[in-house]
């Protein structure tokens, strides 16, 4: 039973053929309106959970994921830039802070046996900006938002792309950061087909 991965990201399809799995793309439409007061990671895992529960389907196997971006747990999580000057703001926000945090949380529904099984798993990675001087920064910003890498981006970055220059340092999982945590994807597969019997 192919696995359907309910999000049109190609990163995350991307990823899951790296690892082996040739995913069946079925994109689905989620209202992801973040609610007053509830923290990156509360609202990483609703969304995830939305969106899974909309894909699912007698008989399959759906992974959904949500990437959020973040500075700090009591603040609103920082969203896709609608215009490059927004795009802008945000970058150079998160160059001065310095850090910020990618939490990308993940379910997985499997309907394939008499009960419907969930699966969640989430990963936060602490991103560490280049401390660049003013006029640096400018000319880094500039080159980057000419790439239109930062459109559709949460944060406003791709770090597997040009974006890979403006940071310094990482601390968890780097495919969490592009927009899936494989290893842990991985490992919640294996723990639902070992219950399955389909041992690999």
């Amino acid at each position: 039973m192919p696995l359907i991965l309910a999000s049109a990201s190609p990163r995350r399809a991307e990823l899951l053929r790296a690892a082996g799995i040739d995913p069946v793309i079925c994109p689905v439409e989620c209202d992801e309106t973040w609610h007053p007061g509830e923290t990156p990671k509360a609202y990483a895992r609703r969304v995830a959970d939305n969106k899974a529960d909309l894909a699912v389907r007698p008989c399959s196997r759906v992974l959904a994921a949500d990437t959020t971006v973040w500075t700090e747990a009591k603040l609103a999580p920082i969203g896709k830039p609608r215009d490059r000057a927004e795009a802008r703001s945000i970058l150079r926000m998160l160059l001065r802070t310095g850090q910020h945090f990618v939490t990308t949380a993940f379910a997985i529904v499997d309907t394939q046996g008499e009960q419907t099984r969930w699966h969640h798993g989430m990963t936060t990675t602490r991103v560490l900006m280049r401390a660049l001087d003013d006029d640096a920064l400018e000319r880094t910003l500039g080159r980057y938002l000419d790439t239109d890498e930062w459109r559709g981006k949460a944060g406003g970055y791709a770090i597997q792309g040009h974006a890979a220059g403006l940071v310094r340092l990482i601390e968890g999982s780097y495919t969490g950061v592009v927009g899936l945590p494989v290893a842990e994807v991985l490992d919640a597969l294996d723990a639902l087909d070992a219950l399955d019997g389909n041992h690999l």
